[in-house]
């Protein structure tokens, strides 16, 4: 296999599917490690009014959904010891803070779009030493670029670009995949896809690995252990078997798309061998020692043998004249006909007098 060919990167997004059930959290954990997927994804929120509004109507199921520091001690360990990649979205400032203080071996820390252009976010993240992912979906182009050069201007560039959004559930007809590639290129940086498609959308497998299509290989995937069930964040939740066949799914997809290495693959170069497979020149018809060769006795054919010259060699054959007989069908190469290098003098070159100056 090609070692250039792109690897599936699967991210188990979690988000709030656990409702705040620390059991229930840590079997998503195992199960995720048993998929053998990449990374896990946790949602961190530490202070829920540093997040929303004391009146918001969410506020009161949010804060039963939240762990404690102590908790999560417990829960990024646990991970590690599963030997995950850990991806923590952070909801506030108090969770960056806990992450750059006790977590600097986590992979990377995502912005949900909601935060994007947060000053306060970006410029706590900002000092993180690991990825930074910004979560872009149904932002703007400026939006998008005001939280990369804020970045950039604190001398943050390793930052990854998370494409998708969730509308629970998002419609697969507004997802818009052809953007994916002028943003990729735009702003110069890796891209991965977040997909929300329905779990029960017949689709959702072939839809979650289109954008392999143009070369991504990161997915981020909700999964939950009740597919189906009616539990927070379960609208693109997916459940086991599913994981698995989009996995698989992902791993066939990026081997068909390949490298960008234009060098011809051994198939390839079997494939366009000159004789068995692409027409050799042969002699059509019996041809005389020193007869020349010409357009009415040369002909393309497949062979037996191979041919050790190409196809497109056929003209600097013609006018040449034959060593020896040569029979129908017989293949036809440099080794068989008299070729004699030309003496070149230097008064045939333009730019050099006999003299041996240049004009």
């Amino acid at each position: 296999m090609n070692n250039n060919i792109l690897k599936p990167y699967i991210i188990g997004e979690t988000a709030y599917n656990h409702e705040g059930d620390i059991k229930y959290f840590y079997g998503m954990i195992d199960d995720i490690a048993e998929l053998k997927l990449d990374a896990i994804k946790f949602h961190m929120l530490l202070n829920p009014e540093s997040y929303m509004q004391k009146k918001h109507p969410l506020m009161g199921e949010l804060k039963d959904w939240i762990f404690s520091k102590k908790q999560w001690d417990g829960i990024i360990n646990y991970s590690f010891k599963k030997k995950l990649d850990i991806i923590v979205l952070c909801d506030d400032v108090e969770s960056v803070s806990y992450i750059l203080k006790n977590n600097q071996e986590i992979k990377a820390i995502e912005i949900h779009a909601t935060s994007l252009n947060d000053y306060f976010l970006l410029n706590s993240v900002s000092e993180f030493k690991g990825q930074i992912i910004l979560g872009i979906g149904g932002s703007s182009l400026d939006e998008i670029n005001y939280a990369v050069e804020f970045l950039k201007n604190k001398e943050k560039n390793d930052i990854l670009l998370m494409y998708g959004f969730q509308s629970y559930p998002t419609n697969y007809k507004d997802i818009n995949l052809s953007k994916m590639i002028k943003i990729k290129n735009l702003f110069n940086l890796p891209l991965g896809y977040a997909d929300h498609t329905a779990f029960d959308d017949p689709n959702n497998e072939f839809i979650s690995i289109m954008p392999v299509t143009m070369g991504i290989n990161i997915l981020e995937k909700h999964y939950t252990p009740d597919y189906g069930k009616e539990r927070i964040d379960y609208h693109a939740a997916v459940g086991k078997k599913q994981m698995l066949k989009i996995k698989k799914m992902m791993e066939i997809a990026l081997e068909v798309y390949g490298s960008n290495n234009l060098k011809m693959s051994k198939a390839e170069i079997e494939y366009g061998n000159t004789g068995p497979m692409k027409k050799a020149i042969v002699a059509k018809k019996n041809i005389k020692k020193a007869e020349k060769l010409s357009l009415d006795n040369l002909w393309f054919k497949r062979t037996v043998e191979e041919s050790p010259i190409k196809q497109n060699q056929f003209l600097q054959l013609i006018g040449l004249r034959a060593l020896h007989d040569i029979k129908e069908d017989e293949i036809v190469d440099f080794s068989k006909v008299e070729y004699k290098f030309k003496k070149v003098g230097l008064e045939n070159f333009t730019h050099v007098e006999k003299g041996g100056r240049g004009k």
